[in-house]
C-alpha cells in the first residue's frame, strides 16, 4: 500500500494529492510538510514557471537561505520581467526542500514566463496588462492583499510595480470565508483556523480537504473570481499533472494556491485544455534565483506578496513551542538595544495580558494583535513611538536573503559580485551610511563601484552630506539593497559585461543624447567620479561642441560649476583634467562677456534665477581660480570687473545689484565705506521702496551670512534701520513681504540680535544713521524748517485733509523693523 493510500487521500480522493495552500501561510507551511511525510509521494508539482525546474536542486546549497525569489526576464528586454518571491515559511519553499531532501522530483507546472512575459507585452493598456510601459507581470493574479495571497494566486509579482489592472473586480477568497464565518478581518480569521490549529494531531489532509471544498463552493458561486488568466493557467497545469500521472503513477502530489483545487480536480478533456493555450505568444526569457527581503514581502503593491507581517509569520513557523512567550522575549531585547528599561517582569507580565485578552476576544491562541496590544500597554509604556520601532524590526524586518554563486546570473551580475566582495561591501537590507575616505585605496574602489552604478541607474547607493569634516577627500553614502535592483543589473547587462565597460558605453550613449549644455557638464563629473577615462574624451567632445553653440548665459552659468568641481574631484583623485580646465576657463569667460547684457530688464522672478545664478559663478570662479593651468588666476579678476559693472548699472534689477556689491565686499575688494556709500545711494528718498528693498535682499539675503554682517557692521544696520523707518506706511505694507523673506532666513540668534539692536536705539547702540553719517550727498543734521516747507505741498499731492503724517511713531516704526527680523 503506497503513501496516499495509507494518508486516506483525505484530499486526494481517486486523483492526485491536492495540496491547496496559503502562498507565505505558516500554517499552510507546516500542514504541507506534514501531508508529505505521511503520503510520501513519488513527485512533488509546484505552482510556478516550469523554466525554474533546473534551479531547484540549488535550494539544497548551503548558501541559499530565503527570503529568496525566482527572477524570469525577457532576454530581449531585460526590464519586462516578474518575480516569484519564497520565503521560509512559504509552503511552495517547504514542499521544494522536502523533494530535495528526500531525492524526490520536484516540478514546476503553472503557466511558462516564456508566455505570461510575452501575454503581457501583447495587451494594450485599456486589456487587463500589468505593465505600465516598463515590464509586464508574470500573471493576472499577482496579489493584491491578504485575501488573494491566501491561496487565490500563483504569487508572481511584475517589475511594473503592482497587480493587474483588473484586481479591484476580482474576489478575495479569505474575506469571504472570513465574512460567512463572522469575522471582519480575514487575517484574524485565518490565524484562528489554521495558524493557530494544532498540524499533525489527527489526518494530515484534513485542512486541505476542508480548504478544497470551501473553494469550491466559492467557484461555484463566483466563477473564476475575475481571475480571466486562471482559465489558462489551469489548463497548463492540469497537462502538467496528467503527464505526471503517466511517469509516475499516482503518487503525484500538488502544492497550488488554494483557489486553483477545484480546477484541478475537475476532469476535462486534453484537447480543451491544449486548444486554450494554442496560439499564446512567446519571447526567450532566462530565470534566476535572487535575494529578497521581508519588508517586500510585507508590500502589496511593486514587487511585495501583500504579507503584512512577514517577521511575525516566520517566527510563527520557526518557533517550536511557546511562540508567544519566544515572541515577547525578542521584543524586550530589541527594545532593551535602544536602551529602554525592559525586565523580566515586563515580558511575563506581556504574555499574561495577551492571553487574557485573547481569552476575553475569543480566540484559540493569542494572536498578533493581542500581542501588540500587551507590547504597547506593558512595555512600551501606552506610547506607539517604541512600537513603531517594533513593527518595523521584528513585525516587518529586514531579513535579506542569499543566493549561492553557483545560481545562474548576467555577466554584468558575475562581475557585480566578485567587485562586492573584493571591496568587501556587502549588500544590505537595512539602510546603513558609509563613510569614504577616497585616500584609501579601497574606499576609492568603493566610490567608483558606487558612482559606476548610479551611473548606470542602479541605485544601491545615494550620496549623502558628510557629517564632520567638508574635504573634497570624504563622500558619505547611505546604502540599502533592494530585490529590484536584481533587475536593474540584468537591464544595465545590455551596455557591457563589466561594471566598467558598461558604465563607460553607457556614459557615451547619454552624452549623445543629451540635450542640455548642463546635462553634458554634470555627466562629465560623473564620469570623473566613476573613473571612466575611456568615456571622458567623448564627453568632453560633446561638450565642447554644445558649449561653442549655446548662447544662453543662464545655461553656461549652470554648467561652469559642475565643471569646476569636477576639476576639484580630479585633484583628489589623481585624475586627467586637463581638458576640461580649458573648457571651464573659455566658458567662464563667456559668461563675463554675457553676464552684464543679460541682467538687464529682468523681472522679479527672472532676476532671482539670475541672481542664483551669480552666486554660483562666483563660487565656481573662486574655485578656478586655484587650479593650476594658464589664464586661471585672470580669471578673478575679470570676474570682478564683472561685478563692478553690475553693482553700478540701474538697468541692473536691484537684487543683483545688492549681490554683487556683496561679493565685492565680500572678496576685500571694495571698502566699508564705499560699500556703505551705494548702500545710502539705493536707500536714499529718490529710490523706490520696491527697488531698495530688492537692493537689501541681494546684499543681506539669500543665505549669505548677511545677518552677521548687519550685527558687526552697525553703520550697516544705521542705514538699513534709517531706510526703513522712513518708509511711507502705503509702501511699507508693498515691501514687507520681501523684507520678511530677507530677515527670516536669518538664524534666531542672530534674529533676536537684531532686534536688540534695533531696540536699543541708534544712540545706545553707538551707531549712526544715513543723516548724520558724513556719506556724500546727506547733510551733517536734519533741518527741520526746509523740512516743513515742503509739507503742505505733499499733503496736496497725497489728497490728505488732516494734519500730515510725516513720519510714523518711533516705537511703531521699531515694532515693524523687530517684527521683520523676527
Amino acid at each position: 500500500m503506497t503513501g496516499l493510500d495509507r494518508g486516506g487521500r483525505g484530499a486526494a480522493g481517486d486523483g492526485p494529492l491536492l495540496l491547496g495552500v496559503r502562498h507565505h501561510g505558516p500554517g499552510s507551511a507546516r500542514a504541507v510538510r506534514a501531508a508529505l511525510d505521511a503520503a510520501r509521494p513519488q513527485v512533488v508539482l509546484i505552482e510556478g514557471p516550469p523554466e525554474a525546474d533546473a534551479l531547484i536542486p540549488l535550494a539544497a546549497e548551503e548558501d541559499m537561505r530565503p527570503p529568496v525569489a525566482l527572477l524570469a526576464h525577457a532576454v530581449d528586454e531585460p526590464g519586462r520581467s516578474a518575480f516569484w518571491p519564497l520565503a521560509e515559511f512559504s509552503p511552495e519553499w517547504v514542499a521544494i526542500r522536502w523533494a530535495v531532501r528526500h531525492e524526490v522530483p520536484a516540478r514546476f507546472i503553472d503557466l511558462p514566463a516564456t508566455y505570461s512575459l510575452a501575454w503581457g507585452r501583447s495587451e494594450g493598456p485599456d486589456e487587463g496588462a500589468a505593465g505600465d510601459g516598463e515590464g509586464s507581470g508574470a500573471d493576472a493574479d499577482a496579489e493584491s492583499g491578504a485575501g488573494a495571497g491566501a491561496g487565490a494566486g500563483a504569487d508572481a509579482e511584475s517589475s511594473a510595480g503592482g497587480p493587474a489592472a483588473d484586481a479591484d473586480v476580482r474576489i478575495d477568497p479569505l474575506a469571504v470565508l472570513a465574512e460567512t464565518a463572522g469575522y471582519d478581518d480575514a487575517e484574524r480569521w485565518w490565524e484562528d483556523v489554521v495558524e493557530h490549529r494544532g498540524i499533525g494531531e489527527g489526518d494530515a489532509f484534513a485542512p486541505f480537504a476542508a480548504l478544497e471544498e470551501a473553494m469550491g463552493a466559492l467557484r461555484e458561486a463566483y466563477g473564476t473570481g475575475g481571475h480571466e488568466r486562471d482559465l489558462v493557467r489551469e489548463a497548463y497545469m492540469r497537462l502538467q499533472v496528467r503527464a505526471a500521472q503517466r511517469e509516475f503513477g499516482a503518487e503525484v502530489a500538488v502544492v497550488c494556491g488554494a483557489w486553483h483545487v477545484p480546477a484541478l480536480r475537475r476532469k476535462t478533456a486534453v484537447a480543451a485544455d491544449r486548444a486554450l493555450l494554442k496560439g499564446l505568444p512567446k519571447v526567450k526569457a532566462d530565470m534566476t534565483w535572487v535575494p529578497w527581503t521581508h519588508r517586500r514581502l510585507s508590500r502589496v503593491s511593486g514587487y511585495g506578496a501583500g504579507i503584512d507581517s512577514p517577521g511575525w509569520y516566520g517566527h510563527l513557523f520557526a518557533a517550536p513551542d511557546r511562540p508567544v512567550e519566544r515572541w515577547m522575549t525578542k521584543v524586550a531585547g530589541l527594545l532593551r538595544e535602544e536602551d529602554r528599561i525592559v525586565s523580566s517582569a515586563h515580558v511575563i507580565e506581556a504574555v499574561r495580558l495577551a492571553e487574557t485578552l485573547a481569552a476575553m476576544r475569543g480566540r484559540p491562541l493569542p494572536g498578533l494583535g493581542e500581542t501588540t496590544d500587551a507590547v504597547r500597554a506593558v512595555m512600551c509604556e501606552g506610547s506607539d513611538v517604541p512600537l513603531a520601532l517594533v513593527h518595523d524590526r521584528l513585525v516587518v524586518g529586514d531579513v535579506l536573503g542569499e543566493v549561492p554563486q553557483a545560481a545562474p546570473a548576467v555577466p554584468l551580475q558575475r562581475d557585480l559580485g566578485r567587485a562586492q566582495r573584493r571591496l568587501r561591501l556587502k549588500p544590505e537590507a537595512l539602510e546603513r551610511e558609509l563613510e569614504l575616505d577616497l585616500r584609501k585605496e579601497t574606499d576609492a574602489g568603493r566610490s567608483r563601484l558606487l558612482h559606476r552604478l548610479r551611473l548606470l541607474g542602479i541605485g544601491w547607493g545615494e550620496p549623502a552630506v558628510s557629517r564632520g569634516s567638508t574635504g573634497t577627500f570624504r563622500e558619505t553614502w547611505r546604502l540599502c539593497w533592494e530585490p529590484e535592483l536584481s533587475v536593474r543589473v540584468a537591464e544595465a547587462g545590455v551596455w557591457g559585461t563589466t561594471v566598467l565597460a558598461a558604465a563607460t558605453a553607457k556614459a557615451e550613449a547619454d552624452a549623445l543624447g543629451a540635450q542640455a549644455l548642463a546635462d553634458v557638464t554634470g555627466l562629465a563629473e560623473r564620469c570623473l567620479l566613476a573613473e571612466l577615462p575611456e568615456a571622458l574624451p567623448v564627453v568632453m567632445r560633446v561638450l565642447a561642441d554644445r558649449a561653442a553653440l549655446d548662447t544662453d548665459v543662464g545655461h553656461l552659468a549652470q554648467a561652469l560649476p559642475a565643471l569646476v568641481r569636477s576639476l576639484r574631484y580630479g585633484d583628489v583623485r589623481g585624475t586627467g583634467t586637463g581638458a576640461l580646465a580649458g573648457v571651464a576657463a573659455g566658458l567662464a569667460e563667456r559668461i563675463f562677456v554675457g553676464l552684464p547684457p543679460a541682467c538687464a530688464a529682468l523681472d522679479a522672478d527672472a532676476a532671482e534665477e539670475m541672481r542664483r545664478h551669480v552666486d554660483a559663478v562666483h563660487g565656481a570662479v573662486g574655485l578656478l581660480g586655484d587650479v593650476p593651468g594658464p589664464g586661471h588666476r585672470d580669471l578673478r579678476g575679470r570676474w570682478q570687473s564683472v561685478l563692478r559693472v553690475l553693482s553700478v548699472r540701474d538697468t541692473v534689477s536691484g537684487v543683483i545689484r545688492g549681490r554683487a556689491v556683496r561679493l565685492l565686499l565680500d572678496d576685500g575688494e571694495l571698502g566699508q565705506d564705499e560699500a556703505a556709500r551705494l548702500m545710502g545711494l539705493v536707500l536714499s528718498p529718490g529710490t523706490p521702496p520696491g527697488d531698495a528693498a530688492a537692493w537689501i535682499e541681494g546684499f543681506v539675503g539669500g543665505g549669505s551670512g548677511g545677518g552677521m554682517l548687519l550685527v558687526h557692521d552697525e553703520r550697516l544696520l544705521g542705514l538699513v534701520d534709517a531706510w526703513l523707518t522712513g518708509v511711507p506706511g502705503e509702501a511699507f505694507t508693498d515691501v514687507l513681504p520681501l523684507l520678511r523673506r530677507t530677515f527670516s532666513a536669518y538664524e534666531p540668534g542672530v534674529r533676536r540680535t537684531l532686534g536688540e539692536l534695533v531696540r536699543r536705539g541708534p544712540g545706545e547702540r553707538g551707531g549712526v544713521t544715513a543723516a548724520g553719517s558724513g556719506i556724500p550727498g546727506f547733510g551733517a543734521d536734519l533741518d527741520p524748517a526746509r523740512a516743513e516747507a515742503v509739507l503742505p505741498v505733499l499733503r496736496l499731492l497725497l489728497g490728505l485733509d488732516g494734519p500730515a503724517r510725516a513720519g510714523r511713531a518711533e516705537e511703531d516704526i521699531d515694532n515693524d523693523l523687530a517684527g521683520v527680523a523676527g
